[in-house]
């Protein structure tokens, strides 16, 4: 990685720093400038109570300026982001139970990829759990 070209100088390897620019793969873009297609915010309605910002930002008409959004309501599960790319493939998954609206709002509107307008008509999914008793708390697993 190029980046590990610039850490040469640290160890006093000025000398190699060319030489290893011909040849280094460059870094993927850093994670504050990453964009993904898709992401979907997962939390237990059952934990509304202990995260009134979550809930305030799902019931807020927020989640409507993000059609890649889908917000999914799984068991016993403390609210989560996950990122996918274009396969649909979770690439990063965040714990968001410290966050404020603002922030869970301002962080879409960084990192998912923007999408063309349909005028006045906007939306998102939402995704309810189906009803598998086999294993109640899978969502905890850890």
């Amino acid at each position: 990685m190029c980046s590990s070209c610039e850490k040469l100088d640290d160890f006093g390897l000025e000398t190699l720093k060319a030489h290893c620019r011909e040849c280094c793969t460059l870094d993927q873009l850093p994670a504050a400038h990453r964009r993904y297609p898709m992401a979907i915010l997962e939390v237990c309605t059952c934990k509304f109570r202990a995260y009134p910002q979550i809930q305030a930002f799902i019931k807020s008409g927020r989640p409507a300026k993000f059609r890649n959004l889908t917000i999914r309501y799984v068991r016993g599960l403390d609210p989560i982001i996950k990122l996918l790319d274009s396969n649909g493939n979770v690439k990063e998954t965040l714990s968001i139970t410290k966050w404020n609206t603002d922030t869970v709002e301002e962080f879409f509107e960084t990192h998912l990829e923007k999408h063309e307008s349909l005028g006045n008509k906007q939306s998102f999914s939402v995704i309810e759990e189906e009803d598998d008793d086999d294993d109640f708390l899978k969502s905890n697993l850890v």
